[in-house]
């Protein structure tokens, strides 16, 4: 009995080592397991965002090129009126879809400026089918249509933990399309957005 109580210290050691080994080891593949997740998930958000502007960059290119024509000065290579409406139901379905992924893995701030993003694309959109029947301040709508993408790219920069400082175009291609000589303050012409 004293053999075991003069080796019980040292056989609580050994247990408690054990012990604290593996609790040690369990915390760190927890750590290394949420570690990996956040890595995947932030792929996928960076996917969903990138696959989003992509989309929504198509239909605004489309929407530019068939309002060319009301738009002197502009940069845009007019196309065909029938070609501009089936790109621009090409590019709404993907649209769609892609929004969806926005939707499921981007953080609150980034939906709601990629909504509103998507929602002055709309506008420049609704001037190229022709369902406005007044003709807008076509300067304005490209300029807002350039500052909500830059509060998306802001946004999603933020969701993504990305640093750099500012992106922002809106202000530089705003002084841009105001600088064309066909380009009045009052609206009316436009060039392209960036």
């Amino acid at each position: 009995m004293s053999t075991l109580l003069t080796q019980l210290p040292a056989l609580l050691g050994v247990l408690v080592g054990t012990l604290g080994t593996i609790l040690a080891t369990s915390l760190a593949d927890r750590a290394r397991w949420r570690r990996n997740q956040s890595v995947r998930w932030d792929e996928r958000r960076l996917d969903a965002y990138v696959e989003f502007a992509h989309a929504l960059k198509e239909s605004h290119a489309v929407a530019l090129r068939m309002t060319a024509d009301l738009r002197p000065g502009s940069y845009s290579h007019p196309i065909d009126r029938d070609e501009g409406l089936a790109r621009l139901a090409e590019s709404d379905a993907r649209r769609t879809l892609v929004w969806e992924n926005l939707l499921l893995l981007g953080d609150e701030p980034t939906v709601v400026a990629g909504a509103n993003w998507r929602d002055t694309i709309w506008q420049v959109e609704r001037v190229a089918r022709g369902i406005v029947d007044v003709q807008p301040d076509i300067v304005e709508m490209v300029s807002r249509v350039n500052e909500a993408r830059d509060i998306y790219y802001r946004a999603a920069r933020h969701s993504l933990g990305v640093r750099g400082g500012s992106v922002e175009q809106s202000a530089a291609l705003r002084q841009a399309l105001l600088s064309r000589p066909s380009a009045t303050p009052t609206g009316g012409t436009t060039g392209d957005d960036g």
